[in-house]
């Protein structure tokens, strides 16, 4: 499972021009599901994302986690984390999860995420999905996990 995320001062995430998800400052998580990814890799990159310590402190360092600064997740379904293009321009997605199964662990992601208490909003699975972001830094990190780096 993969998840790129960025710290943002607001996003939101429009679908068909409804808004669908929004949220203050926070964090961006977009992400996506490898063919093979089984709950460890959920609850891994779960823990990751809400457990990052991107948020400044009173000194100026970042420190603080998304629940320690009353900051919101908002999680967008991306499958495109996983285009290869070693061979060439043309992305191939044949690493990701196929969308059936990749919406049922997506879901699951989301379901663990709202669980640690933090404020949980979403784009739409497999919707054409609009999403507008105000960094913050700009603070973007890639979480992976199967791959150190």
């Amino acid at each position: 499972m993969r998840a790129v995320v960025q710290r943002v001062l607001s996003a939101r995430v429009e679908v068909e021009g409804e808004v669908v998800g929004r949220i203050e400052r926070g964090l961006v998580a977009f992400v996506g599901a490898a063919e093979g990814d089984t709950q460890a890799d959920l609850d891994y990159t779960v823990g990751k994302v809400v457990g990052l310590r991107v948020f400044q402190d009173e000194r100026g360092r970042m420190m603080r986690a998304l629940a320690e600064v009353g900051g919101g997740l908002l999680v967008i379904s991306q499958f495109t984390v996983f285009g290869d293009v070693r061979r060439g321009l043309r992305p191939s997605f044949d690493g990701a999860m196929e969308p059936v199964a990749a919406e049922a662990l997506y879901d699951r992601f989301v379901a663990a995420a709202r669980a640690t208490g933090v404020t949980v909003q979403t784009g739409r699975f497999r919707a054409d999905m609009r999403v507008h972001v105000e960094n913050d830094g700009p603070v973007t990190i890639l979480i992976d996990s199967r791959r150190t780096f």
